[in-house]
């Protein structure tokens, strides 16, 4: 898709109180594609002025804005811990904002993560809605799947309860996870692919994506989690 782009600018929403996290996907984007442009986007002016010094206009540049990408028309936009602090019944509410400002054929990537990145979890929008859910774990810390919930993005978060869609994902995540536990003594990388085998194989719209599950990713399509 940024390939593609005749403009491929990026926005980072809500990056923080330190920019670590804009600076290094622009780094890790320009190495798919030279020309990425990376705009970091905080609503806290002192948390831009902290930024500017690592600016690389025009590649790498940081503003003050919102939902409202600040008039930005970017390709793509990462949203992530930014929700969080939102009522679940706001967040359609960004989405379409969002996606308002995002060109034709876009996406958005709204998610949650911890501190240091060992439980990840994203939602990818584009102008009909959204299209996967994605459950990012750090396998050397992993005890089992279904603690990967408490950082479920803010449209999931409430709804992990017994009834649900994403529960019922979470809880036979869990039970596929202590079935492949014959293949732990291959690896937690050998396991975990175990895991999503397994799930695949009981029905779940698990993408084909095996180099990304050897990661401890692994991504369903949305209708399969979506809550009632």
């Amino acid at each position: 898709m940024l390939r593609r782009a005749a403009d491929p600018l990026v926005v980072d929403l809500g990056y923080g109180a330190s920019p670590v996290t804009t600076i290094e996907l622009a780094r890790r984007l320009r190495a798919v594609e030279p020309g990425v442009r990376v705009l970091g986007l905080e609503l806290d002016p002192e948390r831009v002025a902290a930024a500017l010094p690592a600016a690389e206009p025009p590649w790498l540049e940081f503003a003050r804005g919102g939902f409202e990408l600040a008039g930005a028309r970017p390709v793509l936009v990462r949203a992530f811990n930014v929700l969080r602090q939102y009522n679940e019944d706001g967040v359609p509410i960004a989405w379409k904002t969002m996606l308002d400002a995002i060109v034709p054929g876009g996406l958005l990537v709204e998610g949650t993560c911890d501190e240091i990145g060992r439980r990840c979890s994203w939602i990818t929008l584009d102008q009909d809605g959204p299209r996967t859910l994605t459950l990012s774990c750090r396998l050397e810390n992993l005890d089992r799947p279904s603690t990967v919930a408490e950082r479920l993005p803010k449209a999931l978060i409430h709804h992990n309860v017994p009834g649900e869609r994403i529960h019922d994902l979470l809880s036979t995540m869990d039970s596929c996870w202590l079935a492949a536990a014959p293949h732990r003594s291959f690896g937690v990388r050998a396991r975990w692919v175990e895991t999503v085998r397994l799930l695949r194989e009981r029905g779940w719209p698990v993408r084909d994506r095996p180099a990304r599950w050897r990661l401890g990713e692994l991504t369903v399509d949305y209708a399969a989690v979506a809550p009632d």
